[in-house]
């Protein structure tokens, strides 16, 4: 029985993993050229943030399946998987803007995200190997894993300055700022 193209529409979420670390990063660049050959090896999506950005798991799951849904319907900004997670992890269209979400020099609470884009039409990537780039991501660069828990918290005000969240949006809805956050991430396909 088929599903009469639906997965090509909406693709299930693909098979992903959240790291939590800390990283000391002295120069931005050798940092993310590490996570790119990362990628390169392995065949992963491979992409960091500020631990301090992410409101949850659920945040950074939702953008990777509508990261995958657009690349699957040809409707994607970013040439790369990785980038357009990024766009919609920030739920914005402007890379610049959404780069402010990403790691920056210094020492922080990072989180990695590892996600396997092999089977997801238009992605033209190969199957990924999600230990081989977890592991190359713990040996090839200043990420030191950490138990989730000290990384699942996230700072309320940087969050409401990079997310726009004023207190009269918070006083008009029913939730909280992960909510909002969420809601920002899954409008994003609403604003194409």
């Amino acid at each position: 029985m088929t599903d009469g193209g639906r997965s090509a529409i909406n693709p299930p979420t693909p098979p992903y993993q959240v790291r939590h670390g800390t990283a000391h990063i002295d120069d931005l660049d050798a940092f993310l050229d590490a996570l790119g050959e990362i990628s390169t090896e392995t065949g992963a999506v491979v992409q960091a943030f500020d631990a301090d950005l992410v409101v949850s798991e659920t945040h950074l799951r939702e953008a990777t399946r509508l990261a995958a849904r657009a690349i699957a319907r040809g409707e994607a900004v970013a040439r790369d998987p990785s980038v357009e997670v990024l766009l919609y992890a920030a739920g914005r269209r402007q890379i610049d803007r959404a780069l402010r979400l990403g790691v920056t020099e210094g020492e922080g609470r990072v989180v990695v995200l590892l996600a396997d884009f092999g089977g997801v039409s238009g992605a033209e990537r190969q199957s990924a190997d999600l230990e081989a780039a977890a592991a190359g991501v713990d040996e090839h660069t200043s990420f030191a894993p950490v138990d989730p828990a000290s990384t699942l918290s996230f700072d309320r005000d940087r969050v409401r300055e990079l997310f726009d969240i004023g207190d009269r949006e918070l006083d008009a809805v029913d939730g909280d700022i992960a909510d909002i956050v969420r809601e920002r991430v899954a409008l994003l396909d609403v604003e194409k």
